[in-house]
């Protein structure tokens, strides 16, 4: 069909006996009042604007994940559960509970006493069984095959000071990171960084030692938020602020806070671009999956080798 008509003058492409100087900002057909459609300048034509919102990705975050209706609301359930975790400690024993030995990651097993304490020079549980005999039984560490405390660690404290910094620490950057990247990609992150600063200390801190807490998982947020603020042009001041708290605190306290953990999971959550930052333009989605399984896929081969050389 002609968008002109005979005597030159414009007519809409979709009402070929209508008459009309107005063009579709987008397509820039003549369409008449009836097809204009309101848009950011100008008008669209029906076809234009339907094009468009199949080319809009609604519900999505800025980075492409699933958009959270209340962003706090991951922060809340990962509060709830280390609280929870913390007042069942003190009601199973406080120091000597279970809840302790158990879920804290230790690299090799200890033999605990069952009068307090544990047998430092004791490092197998052969040797639990042989010199401590009924006084001592052997907690097994990640070495031994408790892998769950790789990640069971980052929701154990003891100290009030210590769940009550980590969880503050956690609510700061937590919804407004959701906000970022999305429902899903938000506890993947924060799952993940726990996970890089549990095989830092898994390789560095002492072989048994106990370590616990949700520091590490923490650090890797401000990381994650610190990228994408700079990615943005956002004001970073307050991150910087709250990174800096943390770093005082680690580097005061390096004879009892995990200087590994913090600082591993912090480089996770800056390094895991699929999560955060926007990849390349093409297969968005696969590349972030990728990015993921392959920081994934390092760390699991670093928990095998450190497995290996503690047999």
């Amino acid at each position: 069909m002609s968008d002109t008509s005979a005597a030159g003058v414009p007519t809409c492409y979709r009402h070929t006996d209508r008459e009309t100087w107005i063009r579709c900002q987008r397509c820039e057909r003549p369409i008449c009042p009836d097809c204009m459609r309101d848009a950011a300048v100008g008008f669209q034509c029906p076809s234009c604007v339907s094009e468009g919102a199949k080319q809009t990705r609604t519900g999505r975050t800025p980075y492409g994940g699933q958009r959270s209706a209340n962003p706090a609301l991951t922060s809340i359930v990962l509060i709830v559960s280390n609280v929870a975790v913390w007042l069942a400690i003190p009601a199973t024993g406080w120091r000597s509970s279970d809840l302790i030995r158990t879920p804290a990651l230790t690299p090799l097993g200890t033999c605990e006493s069952d009068r307090g304490g544990y047998y430092p020079n004791l490092t197998s549980v052969t040797d639990c069984q042989f010199y401590a005999q009924t006084d001592g039984h052997w907690v097994p560490g990640v070495a031994d095959g408790a892998v769950w405390q790789l990640i069971t660690s980052a929701f154990t404290h003891v100290d009030i000071w210590h769940i009550g910094f980590n969880m503050l620490a956690l609510w700061v950057p937590g919804p407004q990171l959701e906000l970022a990247i999305g429902r899903a990609r938000f506890p993947a992150l924060y799952f993940l960084s726990a996970l890089a600063g549990s095989t830092m200390v898994y390789w560095l801190a002492s072989e048994t030692g106990a370590t616990l807490g949700a520091s590490g998982a923490v650090f890797g947020l401000m990381g994650a938020l610190l990228v994408i603020a700079f990615k943005v042009g956002g004001d970073i001041r307050n991150i910087l602020t709250w990174i800096g708290i943390n770093a005082v605190i680690t580097i005061v306290g390096s004879s009892f806070i995990s200087r590994q953990a913090h600082w591993a999971a912090c480089s996770a959550g800056w390094r895991s671009r699929p999560c955060s930052p926007t990849p390349p333009r093409t297969n968005r989605t696969q590349v972030r999956v990728l990015g993921l399984a392959g920081l994934t896929a390092v760390l699991a081969v670093l928990i095998v080798l450190r497995t290996a050389a503690l047999a």
